[in-house]
C-alpha cells in the first residue's frame, strides 16, 4: 500500500495572505472514492460532548473550510471547525489534562460501507487543533440515539488508533478493516479543533431494504453504484451524477473542460448489483451554456461483456431533465454514459430491480 504522509506540530501563525499557502496535504490514494460522511448522503454529527467555540455540524460542511482573520463573537475567535474548550487538570498542583482526557464526537455515515481512508482536516487550526486523534465504527440497524450509541451493548472497532497529528494539515489515514459500518466516532486528545472529517469508502447498501423498494435507482450513490473511470474531472469530478437530489448550482456536476479535437468524453459506472433496467434520466440542471450537445447510454453485463447501447445518441437540451423509458428491460452490472463533444451532465438516473443474481 502507498505510504500516507503525515504532519505533527503546530503550524506557523498566520500572518496574512492566503491562508492556504502553508497548508500541509498530500495526495492519499484512497479519495477518489465516495465520501462516506457527506451530509449531502444525510450524514451528521448526532452528539459531541463539548462545542464551545464552534458547532460539531461544521465537521461535515462538503466545502473546504474558511478563515477570517477578524472574526470574533462573545466567546472568542469564530472558526470553521469543531473546536472544544482548554481541558484543564484536577488541581493546582497537577494542572495539566491526563493522558487519556479527550473529547468525542459521534457520527452517523450518509451512507453504510466498507472505509478505506480517513482525512482529519485542522485548517486554520494552528496552535490549537488537537494533540493525537482515534476513529472508532460500529454498525447499528435503524436510527439508534446517542445514548443507544454510548451503551455498554454496542462494540466498537478501531479504525485509527490513536495518532499525533499536525495543525493546519490534512492528516490522512488508511483504513483496512473489512467490515460494515453506519457510525464513527472520532476522538481528539486531549482538546482543540478539527475543520472537517472525510471518511472514503464503498457504500454498502441495505439490499433488504432496496428488494423492498422494488424498482429504484441503481446507479445512486447512496444504493451502492459507483463511478470507475471517467474520461476528465477538469472542473468537477464524475461522482456528483449519482449523488442524491437534482444539483443546486452548476458545480454540483461532472463538466469537462472544452475540447479542441474530435473525441469525447464519458463516464464508466458500477451498478449496485445486478439489475433490469427499466427507464433512466439524464439531467442538465444549472448546466446553460455548458452542458453536453448529445449523450447516449451504454450497459454490459458482466465485466467481460461487451457493451450494447440502450440509448442512441441523443440531442439535450440545457438545464433539463431528459426522461426515456426503454422499449425492453435491459440486464446489466455496469453503465456508461458518453456526451459528445464535451460540456457536462449534473445527474444520471437508471431505474430498475435487482435480479436473482
Amino acid at each position: 500500500m502507498t505510504a500516507i504522509e503525515s504532519f505533527t506540530g503546530n503550524a506557523r501563525p498566520y500572518n496574512g495572505g492566503d491562508p492556504y499557502a502553508d497548508y500541509r496535504t498530500a495526495d492519499f490514494p484512497f479519495t477518489g472514492l465516495a465520501d462516506l460522511a457527506d451530509r449531502r448522503l444525510g450524514a451528521g454529527v448526532v452528539a459531541a460532548n463539548d462545542e464551545f467555540f464552534a458547532q460539531r455540524e461544521n465537521l461535515l460542511l462538503p466545502e473546504r473550510a474558511e478563515f477570517e482573520p477578524g472574526r470574533f463573537g462573545h466567546k472568542g475567535k469564530i472558526m470553521d471547525g469543531w473546536e472544544t474548550r482548554r481541558r484543564r487538570g484536577a488541581s493546582a498542583e497537577h494542572p495539566w489534562p491526563a493522558d487519556g482526557d479527550h473529547d468525542w464526537a459521534l457520527i452517523r455515515l450518509g451512507a453504510a460501507g466498507v472505509v478505506r481512508g480517513i482525512v482529519v482536516d485542522t485548517a486554520h487550526f494552528r496552535g490549537n487543533h488537537p494533540q493525537a486523534v482515534s476513529v472508532e465504527g460500529t454498525s447499528v440497524d435503524a436510527v439508534p440515539s446517542p445514548e443507544e450509541l454510548l451503551s455498554d451493548e454496542v462494540k466498537w472497532t478501531t479504525l485509527v488508533a490513536r495518532t499525533a497529528v499536525g495543525g493546519h494539515a490534512a492528516n490522512g489515514f488508511a483504513v483496512t478493516c473489512e467490515e460494515r459500518f453506519t457510525h464513527l466516532r472520532l476522538r481528539q486528545y486531549p482538546d482543540g479543533g478539527i475543520a472537517r472529517l472525510r471518511v472514503y469508502g464503498e457504500v454498502v447498501p441495505d439490499l433488504a431494504w432496496l428488494r423492498a423498494l422494488g424498482t429504484f435507482d441503481v446507479v445512486a450513490l447512496e444504493n451502492g453504484g459507483r463511478v470507475e473511470d471517467a474520461s476528465d474531472r477538469f472542473y468537477s469530478p464524475a461522482v456528483n451524477t449519482i449523488r442524491p437530489g437534482r444539483a443546486q448550482k452548476m458545480d454540483d456536476g461532472w463538466e469537462t473542460r472544452r475540447r479542441r479535437d474530435r473525441g469525447h468524453d464519458w463516464i464508466r459506472y458500477r451498478l449496485a448489483g445486478r439489475s433490469r433496467i427499466v427507464a433512466l434520466e439524464i439531467d442538465t440542471a444549472y448546466l446553460k451554456g455548458n452542458s453536453a450537445g448529445w449523450a447516449s447510454v451504454s450497459v454490459k453485463d458482466g465485466d467481460a461483456a461487451e457493451w450494447r447501447e440502450i440509448l442512441p445518441l441523443t440531442r439535450l437540451q440545457p438545464d433539463t431533465n431528459h426522461r426515456f423509458v426503454l422499449p425492453a428491460p435491459a440486464a446489466a452490472t455496469h453503465a456508461r454514459v458518453d456526451i459528445h463533444p464535451d460540456g457536462g451532465i449534473t445527474r444520471l438516473r437508471l431505474f430498475g430491480t435487482l435480479t436473482g443474481q
